[in-house]
């Protein structure tokens, strides 16, 4: 483990502090500002559902393109520009205009350069510089955004009472402004040296077949593992932007749910610990089946109790479940279609992810304004989970 730390710290850095900045453009985080965003422009669980899923999906519509680049361009001016697109997005939330035109942009910005660009470019770089060891070095990146998950809600509720919901969002931006932006040419100073070894590596490596994007989507091996990989996207996000329903419907409290994401962050931490080395030492294909089981359990204590103590286990089971997903996902792909077009591929699977993260939102909102519950949601969770975990046996058995 210590040689693996010391192979390229800087980098590892670098996955680490762009995918905890990401958090600022991810549903956990948007989430928290629900009530206030509704209020503002007077929107009810479902209208705000849908001006999310149409950001959101216009923004993954063009990540598939974009997202691309990461395999033809610089790693540090592309880190950069998507860096500085997320702080313009915060800062948009900060000087709001009461327009829904404008939520749609802004929306799209957050979506589009922080849960895509930037959790793209840190989950690629990962699973590229790494070798055999990327399950590991997945987890390292990962474990940045589940650090945010972990602080950044209580530190949101902490100063939302003290200097205005807007005010956090401007200093948000100033984060990736003056914090983020220095770091992240600091941790990258070496990239020309790095990705010129990378290439001489894959040279003469099976591995190394470019896939392009127009073979892998008529590749059936794609929408076998699509719906195993972007089912925690789905069901995660839905339940986590509808979250303030939830607590009401189970008696919860606000600073309940601030103190629980400590036990989701913990858990998830626990989940990337495990997760990472278990994946380098066993067959992917076959652990991978396995990555939704925590969230099953979460869905179901989520239907069948409403304690404190239950909403602390169903946190704990959401965060585990991010935790071993992460690196059991990302090196999948890596397994399925290589190393050198592997951006390609993942920006492919990150706008799909990304496209299955706008749906529910819309989806169980407008579920919500109908009358139903956590029931009912719950319900079309579990029935997702099981399908997801089922195409791959059974693809298996017809192979």
């Amino acid at each position: 483990m210590r040689e693996f730390f010391s192979f390229d710290p800087k980098l590892l850095f670098y996955g680490f502090a762009i995918i905890f900045f990401a958090s600022y453009g991810q549903t956990f985080f948007i989430s928290i500002f629900n009530a206030e965003i509704r209020d503002f422009y007077r929107l009810s669980d479902g209208q705000f559902g849908l001006v999310y899923a149409l950001g959101t999906v216009s923004s993954s519509l063009i990540l598939v393109g974009f997202a691309k680049l990461i395999d033809h361009i610089d790693l540090r001016f592309y880190s950069f520009i998507i860096s500085l697109g997320l702080a313009i997005a915060c800062l948009g939330v900060y000087i709001l205009y009461n327009s829904v035109v404008f939520l749609f942009f802004i929306i799209f910005a957050l979506r589009f350069f922080g849960q895509g660009a930037m959790s793209h470019a840190g989950e690629t770089t990962m699973a590229r510089y790494f070798g055999k060891n990327r399950g590991k070095a997945i987890s390292v990146g990962t474990f940045g955004g589940m650090i945010g998950v972990m602080i950044l809600p209580l530190i949101v509720v902490y100063f939302t009472k003290i200097i205005g919901w807007q005010h956090v969002w401007l200093v948000a931006s100033l984060s990736i402004l003056i914090f983020f932006l220095p770091l992240l040419f600091l941790s990258l100073q070496d990239q020309n040296i790095r990705h010129s070894n990378f290439t001489e590596s894959i040279k003469d490596n099976e591995e190394s077949k470019r896939w392009k994007t127009r073979e892998v989507v008529v590749d059936k091996k794609f929408y076998v593992y699509l719906p195993l990989s972007i089912a925690t996207s789905f069901i995660g996000t839905g339940l986590t932007f509808h979250q303030i329903f939830i607590i009401n419907q189970k008696g919860w409290t606000m600073d309940m749910l601030g103190s629980s994401y400590v036990f989701l962050g913990i858990f998830s931490i626990i989940g990337l610990i495990f997760g990472g080395p278990i994946i380098d030492k066993y067959n992917t294909k076959k652990i991978i089946l396995f990555a939704l089981l925590p969230l099953f359990l979460g869905v179901l204590t989520l239907i069948f109790f409403d304690s404190y103590f239950s909403m602390l286990v169903y946190m704990s089971l959401l965060g585990l479940n991010l935790g071993i997903t992460a690196p059991f996902i990302g090196s999948l792909w890596a397994e399925l279609y290589g190393l050198e077009s592997l951006g390609s591929v993942k920006a492919l699977l990150h706008a799909c992810g990304v496209f299955a993260s706008a749906l529910s939102p819309v989806i169980f909102g407008y579920i919500i304004d109908a009358g139903f519950g956590i029931v009912a949601i719950s319900v079309i969770s579990l029935v997702i989970i099981i399908v997801s975990t089922s195409l791959p046996i059974f693809y298996k058995h017809i192979e």
